[in-house]
């Protein structure tokens, strides 16, 4: 149990009543029940203080809010409900990220594979280590799925993430952060002591508004370091990516410690790469350490600045050049990500969560030295999301693959046609080859039908992704379970129907 005055201590405020008991607390009045603790914003759809009368009605005994109310329990106004839901998520599971080495890693690409390096060198140097990314969590030797079209986690289960951990004994947390998570608040309450960012590029722009906006949400993670309390023997800093175009803006915050990396430049740099067909291999060049020669399964030279950030981690913490090492070569595949689909077929299939611009051309690219081959591409634009990147995807599918299909990815509640057409004209206005299928498992097999010996089939955009949004509703889909199905059909070795059944529109419902 926890009081009134405790969780206004934790947003800086005082209240009346303060030894009133509080038995939970919530964001939804729909969870409220009596001794509750009810917290009104502003969300994306609708405003939380209009559901203040049902959460007294339901029990709440105190309520937070940025409106000037009076009620007839204890309100504690704020100016931020959100931030504010956040900071009492961290004090209600008791401050969990002040326990733990917290590890945050932004950017527009490369997230989850940076993430899942850095657990990996972390483990290698002995470390008890959490892991929370958009495809999973994992605490301990228990591993949980978190991904039906969700970013960072919301702050109530973000809070019971990090506690979990510590409950079972980690000393570090990496925590995949994404913009929404920083823009929203969701990550209010983390005492992060070190931000490593990817990149930022051309992606969620209809939540910031322009990439300013975008930039300075990706910003608001090294604020945080900026502002979190030192934790003894817990080393803290800032990981930029020197060959990005975020690059000079992001190493104007301040940082207890900054450090950068690239191929062109950087304090930490990789030189002498190789792309073979096990991996990866390069040479790590550093004012730190002595060269460190680097293998890893990952392939794409994208997969290089992902080694790189994890690399200058491990160097602010100071970690040992053999776990470093050990801990890329031990590197697992990542769910969706360049995952090989194999069903005996005479070329290679691939399904990748290249969803931007950006990704998709680095994708593509690894697709060609993959094979000597053509490349085959089928992707897809979400619904009320980056309009722009539409034209800009189907420009780089134009001048990187040899075939485009372009179909459907989560049209949610727009013209699925009319988002297929803006990557159409794009594609074909750069001199491109390409060809509109509206149902994405069609597609698949439209793609197989095309193939020859020696190409490479890639299925680009969803990735891990388990549901795809049509109208307001999310339908079960998996790219690679659909593709492995196409396979066996396309190789003649099934005749059962398509695993998955999306709508033939998207018509809000």
């Amino acid at each position: 149990m926890i009081t009134l005055g405790e969780l206004a201590q934790a947003l800086g405020l005082s209240c009346a009543n303060p030894q009133l008991p509080i038995t939970h607390i919530t964001a939804d009045s729909r969870q409220v029940q009596p001794g509750g603790l009810f917290v009104a914003y502003r969300g994306v759809r609708v405003d939380g203080h209009r559901f203040i009368p049902q959460a007294l009605a339901a029990g709440a005994v105190a309520v937070v809010g940025e409106q000037d109310l009076r009620l007839e329990v204890p309100y504690l106004r704020v100016e931020n409900a959100r931030q504010a839901w956040g900071r009492l998520c961290a004090a209600w599971e008791g401050y969990p990220s002040r326990r733990l080495g917290v590890i945050g890693v932004t950017g527009t690409d490369g997230k989850t594979t940076t993430a899942n390096i850095l657990t990996h060198i972390l483990e290698a140097a002995g470390r008890r280590v959490g892991l929370l990314t958009t495809v999973s969590a994992r605490i301990g030797t228990e591993t949980m799925e978190t991904g039906l079209h969700v970013t960072t986690p919301d702050a109530a289960a973000l809070q019971r993430y990090l506690r979990q951990m510590v409950e079972a004994g980690c000393s570090w947390a990496v925590v995949e952060t994404t913009s929404h998570g920083l823009s929203q608040w969701r990550v209010a309450g983390v005492a992060y002591d070190i931000a490593a960012v990817t990149n930022v590029t051309h992606e969620h722009l209809d939540e910031h508004g322009d990439y300013a906006g975008y930039l300075a949400a990706k910003g608001r993670l090294l604020e945080l370091v900026a502002a979190s309390p030192a934790k003894r023997g817990v080393p803290r800093g800032v990981v930029l990516n020197a060959d990005d175009g975020s690059y000079e803006a992001l190493s104007r915050y301040p940082a207890p410690r900054s450090l950068s990396y690239g191929i062109e430049q950087g304090d930490v740099r990789a030189v002498k790469i190789a792309e073979e067909v096990a991996g990866l291999r390069f040479t790590v060049h550093s004012r730190l350490r002595s060269p460190l020669s680097i293998r890893t399964p990952l392939r794409g030279r994208f997969n290089v600045y992902n080694s790189l950030a994890a690399i200058a981690v491990a160097f602010l913490l100071e970690l040992e050049d053999e776990a470093i090492c050990a801990g890329l070569e031990q590197v697992s595949p990542i769910p969706g990500r360049m995952e090989r689909i194999e069903r005996g077929q005479d070329f290679m299939a691939i399904v990748d969560f290249a969803h931007t611009p950006y990704a998709l051309q680095a994708a593509l690219r690894t697709a060609r030295h993959l094979s000597a081959g053509r490349v085959i591409v089928v992707f897809g634009s979400a619904g009320l999301r980056d309009v722009a990147k539409r034209r800009l995807m189907g420009e780089v599918a134009g001048r990187e693959a040899d075939l485009t299909i372009v179909t459907a990815e989560d049209p949610r509640t727009e013209d699925l046609e009319a988002i297929m057409a803006e990557s159409v004209r794009a594609c074909r206005a750069v001199g491109g080859r390409v060809l509109a299928e509206p149902d994405r498992y069609r597609a698949m097999l439209l793609a197989l039908e095309h193939a020859r010996p020696g190409d490479v089939v890639m299925v680009c955009g969803k990735g891990h992704e388990q549901s795809m949004c049509f109208g307001e509703r999310e339908y079960p889909w998996d790219d690679r379970v659909a593709l492995r199905h196409a396979l066996d059909v396309y190789l003649g070795r099934t005749d059962s129907p398509p695993p998955f059944v999306l709508p033939t529109s998207n018509v809000p419902n």
